[in-house]
């Protein structure tokens, strides 16, 4: 598709374009979705005149372009933002394709005036009181973790924490978000504001569920994680027995998943070490062809199945989510719930939302969590929530 590009004024650059864009759609009261896809760099900003309800039944492969933003619960209604507006960022450039979406998006920015003071992104309607998390009582969860899985009730938990920090008085995030595109070129990179919902930033290294042109699905089981070193040879590096396992239980549940629905024409590769920043993780990639299997809506079929996944949750799931709202101790939100474009430019790519921070009026609320098994070491599994919450913090702070 032929496409033409569109400046105005004398903005050409990112960061100014996207503030441009966003500022416009946050004086309109529009949802909007920022994103950038793993291994891309084209940023895309859609802008939705309001948010629709995404419930489980709802099927991606029906839905017109746009974004779903859905939290850990299940049970809890999501959003799916319908693009009526679209924008792509290439080059330092916006870049317009040449159909009716790109024209509306085109005269719709023209005729915004830049707003006299800043527009700030949106807040959540109510905000539930954070109390601080110290290391004893997080290590006390995965001790209980273990102990629970020692019971043979379950064989996997993944507890998780937050850091809440104080709210920077000069963050912006256009910016954060587009630190994070440049430390994390191989993640679904995001950032999404809501109104009465709030706003979120995250780059996330995990596809749930994905379908290009009609033909391929994919899937991963990404599990283990050990800080990165630039330059390291990744077909060198060491994995101890309790993280290989951890990954095969992940893989094992995406396979259980495909028996379920007697699916068996399935690719599977891996495990190999993949980097997510300035941390290393463990992948198994699965792939099903559309067309061979005659099934279409696979994608949504999988999205039910799938999430929340043994590796945000535990395995088997039911135990393990209910071990998890007795005892986290806290409201997951969005966190570990699932995002990503649907039926923008042919394809489906919902991630799931790891590596994520909610703004909120006084704070950066940042969550990671971790995957326990009965080798599980609570210092260690402590340590590996730190590095996840730092790979986000150091780079937008």
């Amino acid at each position: 598709m032929k496409s033409t590009e569109f400046f105005f004024d004398t903005h050409t650059l990112t960061d100014e374009a996207i503030h441009r864009i966003t500022q416009a759609g946050l004086c309109s009261g529009y949802a909007l979705a920022a994103w950038k896809l793993p291994g891309s760099t084209i940023k895309s900003v859609l802008l939705a005149d309001g948010a629709r309800t995404f419930s489980a039944g709802d099927q991606l492969e029906n839905l017109e372009g746009g974004f779903v933003f859905c939290p850990f619960n299940r049970q809890e209604p999501g959003y799916y933002l319908q693009a009526d507006l679209l924008f792509k960022l290439k080059d330092e450039k916006i870049s317009y394709e040449e159909n009716p979406l790109a024209v509306t998006s085109a005269e719709w920015l023209k005729n915004q005036a830049e707003p006299a003071e800043p527009v700030s992104f949106y807040r959540p309607a109510s905000e539930a009181p954070l109390f601080r998390q110290q290391q004893p009582d997080f290590k006390k969860l995965v001790a209980e973790c273990v102990q629970y899985i020692a019971t043979g009730s379950v064989e996997k938990i993944v507890p998780s924490r937050y850091k809440a920090i104080p709210l920077p008085s000069e963050f912006n995030p256009i910016m954060a978000f587009q630190k994070l595109c440049a430390a994390h070129p191989h993640a679904l990179v995001s950032l999404v504001s809501i109104p009465e919902v709030g706003t979120w930033l995250g780059a996330s290294p995990e596809i749930l569920v994905q379908v290009e042109d009609h033909s391929i699905f994919r899937t991963v089981a990404l599990a283990g994680t050990q800080p990165y070193t630039p330059g390291a040879n990744l077909k060198e590096v060491a994995w101890t027995q309790k993280e290989i396992e951890e990954q095969a239980l992940v893989s094992r549940y995406i396979i259980n998943c495909f028996k379920k629905i007697r699916l068996r024409e399935f690719e599977e590769h891996g495990p190999k070490t993949v980097v997510a920043g300035n941390l290393l993780h463990l992948k198994t990639d699965f792939a099903v062809d559309l067309k061979a299997t005659n099934f279409p809506q696979l994608a949504s079929v999988m999205l039910n199945l799938l999430h929340p996944t043994s590796a945000i949750c535990g395995m088997p799931m039911e135990p393990a989510l209910q071990f998890l709202k007795n005892h986290e101790g806290y409201t997951r939100q969005f966190y570990a719930g699932f995002l990503g474009p649907v039926n923008i430019d042919n394809a489906i790519r919902v991630y799931v939302n790891l590596r994520c921070m909610q703004v909120t009026a006084q704070s950066l609320v940042c969550y990671a969590g971790c995957g326990v098994t009965i080798d599980s070491v609570p210092q260690k599994e402590w340590e590996e929530t730190e590095m996840k919450l730092n790979s986000l913090l150091t780079v937008v702070l």
